[in-house]
């Protein structure tokens, strides 16, 4: 397959021109990595930027789309799939979206206030 082919392309985000560098290179266009572009929002989040990003592009992604997934992990190799959205992806969208999510985030300044927020430490 070659990358006009693709409705949709994730990639590992450590940040938003890592993608774009990347899928620049592979002929990607910008308009296929928008919808799991969400480094620019929650930062590098390692190993499930992919998985996060993917989970975004199925919330939008139309049955009979495809889409191209790759993952990296740092010294741990990397995995590339190919697939076609199913019929069935519209019955699954019945919860939040990874867009909602993201939108009702709250930013918390440093680690004691987000445990504090959690409840794993009281304040004296």
């Amino acid at each position: 397959r070659a990358p006009g082919d693709y409705a949709h392309a994730v990639f590992h985000q450590p940040v938003p021109k890592f993608v774009e560098k990347v899928a620049r290179e592979l002929g990607f266009r910008d308009e296929q990595v928008q919808a799991g572009l969400v480094a620019p929002h929650v930062g590098n989040a390692y190993a499930g930027s992919s998985l996060l990003g993917l989970a975004a592009v199925l919330d939008v992604a139309r049955p009979g789309e495809r889409v191209f997934f790759c993952s990296y992990g740092s010294g741990a190799g990397s995995d590339a799939f190919s697939f076609a959205v199913s019929e069935r992806i519209v019955a699954r969208r019945s919860g939040p979206a990874v867009r909602d999510y993201l939108g009702r985030r709250r930013a918390v300044e440093g680690y004691g206030r987000y445990l504090r927020l959690r409840g794993k430490i009281r304040a004296s």
